[in-house]
């Protein structure tokens, strides 16, 4: 289980996810109350689990939601799902191109005395991404093991000097961060949406059932385990740096530092005061490789879900086409395409790679993956109700409907907050939103046209006992 477990938690990015994205739903959110969002996404993520846990060993495409979605609710709607997976996971790799555009830029004019815009950095690592995804070129795992703990480590220093030392100028407050009236403070929705994107990918827990000793008890545990340390971790970390500057500033502090450009100012200074200088620099090259390696795990992501797209015939068969090392080379070259599609125009307008392409990608992202959850919860309890293959009504009924309920209403408080999140006007927030409506139909309307011209489809079997189904990776 500690394998799984370091798998899916080396996929966070911890250091993206403090250093890049706390500064957002810290000025622009609830402030001081962002901790507890955390929290309360661990909750919801955590139940969404518990559902997603028992149809895994009925699913044989485990890193799919299409899968998912089309064994309950039919084709259609799982081609629709399979749209905004597609969605969701390019609108967040574009977004992080923004944030790393930034930081090279950084780390360039500091150590090299180099001035280059940040696009000219992201548009050259999407060429040098697209030249590894084509060579099935990916970091190694020791070296992701590596940088992970590293980062991790920065942060939890910080984090416990924070404790030992009582607290920044009102102290370690607990209902500044953890009260109800601190979680529903300023705009709650755009720190939802920042949370749920830190857990992206925990379901990837069930990928790794085949290789497990005892993957019905091993792979439950991996996965609620790695829930409840994320969300501990974020809420925890979150919350000293929220103490550092005081529950009553910070959310100044973090306004400030966005609309100056330097966002990860507000954690680089406060890890440089604590721990040194040194910290900085540190910190800087690994928010770059931690970047990195994200962005490249998304391309060969993306990369391998066309292709299956293109397998079984819901895309273009072209797209399933593998060079000699064996990768999806028509795939990622799509995938560049797309990339490219969504980060040029931000570069050509002369938008703010952060408050812009971030926000934007990063909210269209959460709003898709959050389509997919609902849809996915939806399938589960359609699933079990029509098979009876496994009757326990808290795993395959009240569970789900509980995760339903509380992802609808972060659905609302993000999208009530949206505009707040993009830093754009209402009609911007509206075509973005609409964006997601729009993929998702037409991943409908192409499912509903596929299925009436092949008839039967045999990537979607009907429905196996458990005792004979097995599950594998995407």
């Amino acid at each position: 289980m500690a394998g799984i477990l370091f798998f899916v938690l080396s996929a966070q990015a911890p250091l993206t996810g403090v250093a890049g994205t706390l500064p957002i739903p810290l000025g622009l959110g609830n402030g001081g109350g962002v901790p507890a969002v955390y929290l309360a996404v661990g909750v919801m993520i955590g139940l969404f689990s518990v559902g997603f846990i028992a149809m895994s060993r009925h699913v044989t495409d485990a890193g799919a939601f299409y899968a998912y979605v089309s064994r309950g609710l039919g084709k259609p709607l799982g081609v629709g799902a399979s749209q905004a997976a597609v969605l969701c996971y390019s609108a967040t790799q574009a977004g992080m191109y923004g944030l790393y555009g930034v930081v090279v830029q950084g780390l360039f004019q500091k150590y090299a005395s180099i001035d280059l815009p940040w696009w000219v950095w992201t548009v050259g690592t999407i060429c040098l991404v697209q030249a590894l995804g084509s060579l099935n070129i990916e970091f190694g795992a020791r070296l992701l093991a590596v940088l992970v703990v590293a980062e991790t480590s920065l942060l939890v220093a910080f984090a416990i000097h924070e404790v030992l030392s009582g607290g920044g100028p009102q102290g370690l407050d607990l209902a500044g961060s953890f009260s109800p009236s601190a979680f529903f403070s300023g705009a709650p929705g755009v720190a939802l949406t920042f949370a749920i994107a830190c857990v992206i990918g925990f379901e990837s827990t069930a990928i790794y059932a085949a290789e497990a000793k005892d993957p019905a008890r091993t792979v439950p545990r991996a996965t609620y385990l790695s829930v409840a340390v994320i969300s501990i971790f974020f809420a925890f970390v979150s919350w000293m740096f929220v103490s550092y500057y005081g529950p009553d500033n910070v959310q100044d502090v973090a306004r400030n530092a966005l609309e100056s450009g330097s966002a990860t100012s507000v954690v680089f200074d406060a890890v440089t005061a604590t721990l040194g200088s040194w910290a900085t620099g540190a910190m800087q090259i690994l928010l770059a490789t931690s970047l990195i390696a994200g962005v490249l795990a998304f391309h060969n992501g993306i990369n391998r879900y066309f292709h299956s797209l293109g397998s079984t015939g819901v895309l273009p068969a072209w797209l399933s086409r593998t060079n000699r090392q064996g990768a999806p080379y028509t795939a990622s070259l799509v995938q560049t395409l797309v990339t490219l599609a969504m980060v040029v125009p931000f570069a050509i307008a002369g938008a703010d790679p952060v408050i812009t392409l971030l926000t934007w990608g990063g909210g269209v992202g959460v709003l898709a993956l959050m389509l997919l959850y609902l849809l996915t919860s939806l399938s589960i309890v359609v699933f079990f109700r029509r098979t009876r293959f496994d009757t326990r009504r808290w795993n395959t009924l009240i569970a789900p409907m509980l995760s339903m309920a509380l992802l609808l209403g972060a659905t609302v408080l993000a999208l009530n907050n949206f505009t707040t999140l993009i830093s754009a006007s209402g009609t911007t927030a509206v075509v973005l939103e609409l964006t997601v409506v729009a993929v998702f139909t037409g991943g409908v309307v192409l499912g509903y046209a596929r299925n009436r011209g092949a008839g039967t489809d045999p990537a979607d079997p009907a429905p196996r006992d458990p005792t004979h189904d097995v599950t594998a990776s995407a």
